[in-house]
This record gives structure tokens, C-alpha cells and sequence, in this order.
């Protein structure tokens, strides 16, 4: 796998099902992993604090991301500290604006002042991630997802836009951007091409791990078979 271990960029494992996370931090190649309310939802998780306290007491040596769910600035800042005294290893998730589209900077610079660990997500736009350099704090560590899947999804190449994000950062040395979103394997090398510190991947695009540098005349003959095979198991005839 020469060409992932020679990339830059670092994979942190997306998702919320207790045991693919186990099971993601025994891989040397991922380095951190993230999570949501919807993604916990999704996975079955009916106790927010039950299930992170588990996942943390597990994972101790790579950043997790937690997300508050409150919509209001003042909660928010309550379940920020909550989130954060959980563990050194955590990255409190901070959504960019509340649901009725209020920014959130002002929260993110008090809990960055205060040396949390903050991870800015649901970002979509240039402006957002001027907005928020500038009110992160350079000592501390923070990272900022820009959900990069979602902006190709509108028909939209988020390649420029990620490599002009990874400028705004740069003079942040303890910021990092994370491409958010990935749709296939290949935006892992784009992440690294833009100067995204971090992308963040589901495990369904994680276990695709294994077709990077396979060759491609065995992967075609593979895929011929495949098609041979399934059409003799439907008994298909004309």
C-alpha cells in the first residue's frame, strides 16, 4: 500500500458502530477518528455520554471528535466543556452556524481561548473558513471540516476551493483542515494534493483500502469474471 503510507494527508475513520471503531484502531493507518449525532443514531446509540466514555476508554492515543447538540450558543458552550473534560484526546465539534443560520465564531474563539480542542464542522464556503481563522486561537489545536463530498454533490469541484481553504489555514499552525464527505477513495489523494491535514472516511470506503496500487489488468479480469459468473448463477439465456 506504498501509495497511501507515502501521503501526507492523515485518515481518521468516520462512523459511530462501537466495534468497526475497535476494530479501526488496530490499523496503523488510521490516526484519529470522528463522529455525529446522526451517525450515532444511525448505529443504534441511545446514551450519548454512555457510548463515548466507552469509545474513549478504548481509543487513548488518537484525537476522537465528539459533536454538541444543542442549538443554542450558551448550551452549546456547556456541553463544549462537558465534551472536552472527557478526555486529552478529544476534539469537541463545533457546528458553524446554529439551525437558523447565526455563526457561531463567537463561541468558537471563547472555548478556543480557552485551549479546546475544536473541531468547526459543517463548513461549506470560503467565507466561513475566513470567518473562522479568524477567530481561532493559534495556540491552540483546531481543526476545521469542509465538506467537500457534499459541495461536489452540487456539482461544485471542490478541489480548488480545499486548496484555497489550506491557504486561509496556513498561517494557523495548529489548525488543520479536514476534507469532509469523500464519495470514493481517490479524494484521499486529492485531500493530500490540496494540503488537507486530515480527511475523515466511512468504513465502507476504508475497506477499498485494499485496491490501492492493485493492478489493473487483474482488477479488469476480475471484474469480467465477476459479470461471467453472476450471469451463470441467474441462468440467463437468450
Amino acid at each position: 500500500m506504498t501509495g497511501i503510507t507515502g501521503l501526507r494527508v492523515k485518515i481518521f475513520s468516520d462512523g459511530a458502530n462501537f466495534e468497526d471503531m475497535l476494530q479501526m484502531s488496530k490499523n496503523p493507518l488510521i490516526k484519529g477518528f470522528t463522529t455525529n449525532p446522526t451517525l450515532m443514531r444511525a448505529a443504534g446509540v441511545t446514551n450519548y455520554a454512555a457510548f463515548a466514555h466507552q469509545v474513549l476508554e478504548e481509543i487513548t492515543d488518537r484525537p476522537v471528535s465528539f459533536e454538541v447538540f444543542a442549538d443554542e450558543p450558551d448550551e452549546m458552550k456547556k456541553q463544549a466543556h462537558e465534551i472536552a473534560s472527557w478526555g486529552d484526546n478529544v476534539n469537541v465539534k463545533i457546528p458553524v452556524t446554529t439551525t437558523q443560520g447565526e455563526f457561531l465564531g463567537p463561541l468558537v474563539k471563547e472555548l478556543s481561548k480557552a485551549g479546546i480542542a475544536i473541531n468547526v464542522t459543517a463548513v461549506f464556503t470560503l467565507e466561513q473558513v475566513r470567518a473562522i481563522a479568524e477567530v481561532l486561537n493559534p495556540a491552540a489545536n483546531a481543526i476545521v471540516s469542509v465538506f467537500a463530498g457534499r459541495i461536489a454533490d452540487s456539482g461544485i469541484d471542490p478541489v480548488s476551493l480545499m486548496k484555497e481553504a489550506s491557504e486561509i489555514l496556513a498561517p494557523l499552525p495548529k489548525a488543520e483542515l479536514l476534507w469532509a464527505s469523500p464519495r470514493e477513495l481517490l479524494n484521499i489523494f486529492h485531500a493530500d494534493q490540496t494540503g488537507c491535514g486530515i480527511i475523515t472516511v466511512t468504513n465502507d470506503l476504508l475497506k477499498k483500502l485494499v485496491l490501492i496500487d492493485k493492478d489493473q489488468n487483474e482488477y479488469s479480469l476480475e471484474t469480467v469474471q465477476m459479470f461471467y459468473n453472476d450471469a451463470q448463477k441467474a441462468g440467463y439465456t437468450i
